[in-house]
């Protein structure tokens, strides 16, 4: 990507001699090309870098900018995001792939539970004391 960037600029940006066989339009088009290019990758590197420092630290972007302001960041007691919370307990061949992600404690990574859910865990909590508390003696004659 960054290579292919490279050439794309280094063909039409020094392209003013006479040897130059592109036309104008073509030449300023990819011109233009090549600074939305280069801008793309500037800020989708800052997001990786923000997303990055955001797991190592444990502290998103918001709260880092509070604790900025309030002079309290020596205070943070955030520790660092598992990454199994964030890829899930797959195997690491299913991290690079757009599947939803297989978490220990749904719950506990999301850091809420759906009405749902809280609803069919109770009802499972039931059936496995009912379950346990009833045991089934059989008779031989």
């Amino acid at each position: 990507n960054t290579l292919a960037l490279s050439l794309l600029g280094w063909n039409y940006f020094f392209c003013v001699t006479e040897e130059c066989t592109f036309s104008v339009l073509l030449i300023q088009l990819a011109r233009i090309t090549t600074l939305l290019s280069t801008g793309s990758l500037l800020f989708t590197s800052s997001m990786i870098m923000n997303v990055t420092y955001g797991v190592m630290t444990g502290i998103g972007t918001i709260d880092r900018l509070k604790k900025k302001a309030m002079d309290t960041m020596l205070l943070a007691e955030e520790e660092p995001i598992l990454l199994k919370d964030v890829f899930g307990i797959g195997g690491y061949h299913t991290w690079p792939f757009p599947i939803d992600p297989v978490f220990e404690d749904f719950d506990r990574v999301m850091g809420f539970s759906t009405p749902q859910r809280l609803l069919r865990e109770q009802m499972k909590d039931k059936c496995s004391v009912v379950n346990s508390g009833s045991s089934v003696t059989s008779y031989s004659a």
